[in-house]
């Protein structure tokens, strides 16, 4: 087996490191998504938000197109997260209603 170069051990190293500041950022988004589960729930509004999902989408597509990212790429990770998210603001507000009962 040949050596691999130090070119790509570095080049995975890099990938390693942003692997890992991407999962702290996705850890933060989801803490911070929680607290906003709780708020809709106490005034309970309801789960999903299409006016506001669709607004993310129009700013993500424009942030990916300016940063060298495909726009169809950011979309599709931003709908596995909002549907992720989703999920867990119906598993909140059941919560809130089972407990007001």
């Amino acid at each position: 087996m040949s050596e691999i170069p130090e070119e790509l051990v570095q080049a995975r190293a890099t990938i390693d490191n942003i692997d890992a500041a991407l999962v702290h950022i996705l850890a933060e988004r989801f803490r911070c998504t929680q607290a906003v589960g709780h708020i809709k729930a106490q005034y309970d509004l309801p789960p999903a938000d299409p006016a506001r999902e669709k607004e993310q989408v129009k700013r993500l597509r424009a942030l990916a197109e300016e940063s060298g990212l495909d726009p169809v790429f950011a979309e599709k990770f931003l709908h596995f997260i909002v549907t992720e998210v989703i999920r867990h603001h119906e598993d909140i507000k059941l919560g809130y209603e089972i407990r007001n009962q």
